[in-house]
């Protein structure tokens, strides 16, 4: 069977958010049971194509309104990522460094224009290119558009017999924009202009739940959210819940792996607890902390969504009433947290310790030595952050949401791996981070619990057999 991935992100090509992490694993795990998933990406310039070989597979023109772009479809060399691995150049389009923003955090402004014309070059290549394949896998709004110009445009309907899926990764970044914008899309019938529509606009993630065989989300409770809370969709998810399923995303546990990671210092052999007490010196060691005291690990986009507004002030109260634990915080995003983090970084710099950037390397460090992972996340689809952590011992702290609440057990309960709160209060997520203090000092339950969640199993293989088996009934 063979399966295309369209996304706009690829691990570990073009990293932004979860999404990367899922295009550039789960087709490693579904080649391993009989599914051939290539992938394809937009061809940015980013430092990850430096002195990497490819081969243009394709070329070919098209009217994207009053602009006639070229496109050249690129095939890289070996399948150096595990999977086949393609991406589209379009001149004037993606030719830039960033994925959505430049270096600054400036969104690009014609993200419009820049996702159509990767979808039409990308549905050129398969209708001219004798591109053999079953099922055409979407991921996210960036995606979303191709499903309803396979079945209804007419340049693409020699398409229509081709299934699609589409995997909604977050469903609150939508895609939406006027039909002042419809000249950008092939032209079809007039009559089916309500399956773009929603709200009056155009809304390519509602587009692609309405048009594809199969629609998929990254946890089986994220799904059943979608039905009550989805920023103004969740009528769709109700009248089409009979095509929808959650699927608990995985992770790779060849790039995860605590026994192997070159980027970890001192690797897990099979004293899970030297592992731990090895990597936490290590890592307190680089950032000035004493690594007697419980380690708090955060790391991802400072953003509301990630419940981040909250951690200074978290880490304020605590240290004004408690002062007996250290912090460590990896990320970028919103300004205005950034600042607040350098100033909580200021007012205790032997307990708190900041790299507002993004680093691969820091982040599989901070998972193998810190002892607890901050995550009162608004909203979390599903997570991976969570699973990586257990991975490495170190147990997650989390609000009870989306992937969350799947996969992290809270201690209070048999076989428990972390601690969960329910809701987006201040109090509650200081009384979570005292729980977990409790638990550091209780050394013998707390190492039964991080040896709970290093006995865990994320990887993508019991996941890759629920996607294969989606293939199989809609093909």
């Amino acid at each position: 069977m063979k399966v295309f991935y369209t996304s706009a992100e690829c691990f570990p090509v073009a990293k932004v958010g979860g999404l990367a992490d899922v295009v550039g694993s789960l087709p490693k795990y579904l080649k391993r049971i009989g599914v051939e998933a290539s992938v394809i990406i937009p061809a940015y310039e980013m430092p990850w194509f430096e002195g990497k070989l490819y081969r243009v597979v394709h070329t070919g023109n098209f009217h994207l309104g009053e602009e006639y772009l070229y496109f050249e479809v690129r095939y890289f060399i070996d399948d150096i990522l595990g999977f086949p691995f393609y991406t589209i150049y379009i001149p004037g389009k993606f030719n830039r460094y960033g994925v959505y923003a430049d270096r600054d955090g400036n969104y690009f402004g014609d993200e419009i224009e820049r996702h159509i014309s990767f979808q039409r070059a990308f549905l050129s290549w398969v209708r001219d290119g004798n591109v053999l394949v079953d099922v055409i896998h979407c991921h996210d709004h960036h995606t979303g558009l191709i499903p309803f110009m396979m079945k209804y445009c007419y340049e693409f309907q020699s398409l229509n017999h081709i299934a699609t899926v589409f995997t909604i990764h977050n469903e609150r970044y939508q895609g939406s924009f006027g039909w002042s914008k419809q000249y950008l899309l092939p032209k079809f019938d007039n009559w089916k202009s309500g399956l773009l529509e929603w709200n009056n606009v155009i809304n390519p993630l509602a587009s692609a739940v309405r048009c594809v065989q199969s629609v998929t989300t990254v946890s089986p409770n994220y799904m059943k959210e979608l039905m009550y809370e989805s920023f103004g969709l969740e009528q769709l998810f109700r009248s089409e819940a009979w095509k929808c399923v959650g699927i608990l995303n995985g992770i790779d546990n060849e790039v995860w792996d605590p026994a192997t990671d070159p980027m970890v210092d001192f690797h897990l052999k099979k004293d899970f607890i030297q592992f731990k007490q090895k990597n936490k010196k290590i890592i307190c060691d680089i950032a000035g902390l004493d690594p007697v005291l419980p380690l708090y690990g955060f790391i991802g986009r400072l953003v509301q969504e990630k419940g981040a507004e909250f951690i200074p002030g978290i880490i304020d109260n605590w240290m004004s009433y408690h002062g007996n634990a250290n912090f460590i915080i990896l990320g970028t995003g919103d300004k205005g947290i950034e600042a607040s983090f350098r100033a909580i970084a200021n007012r205790y710099p032997a307990n708190v310790a900041c790299m507002l950037a993004y680093n691969e390397t820091m982040s599989h460090k901070i998972y193998a030595g810190s002892d607890f992972l901050l995550m009162p996340s608004r909203v979390e689809p599903c997570g991976l952050n969570q699973m990586f952590s257990m991975r490495y011992g170190t147990l997650p702290i989390v609000r009870s949401t989306g992937g969350l609440r799947d996969s992290v057990k809270d201690i209070s309960e048999q076989g428990g791996v972390g601690i969960r709160f329910d809701q987006m209060d201040f109090d509650q997520m200081v009384h979570a981070v005292w729980r977990a203090k409790e638990l550091y000092y209780q050394k013998e339950f707390k190492n039964e619990c991080v040896k709970n969640a290093m006995s865990l199993d994320f990887s993508w293989d019991a996941s890759a057999q629920r996607y294969k088996d989606i293939y199989v009934n809609i093909v």
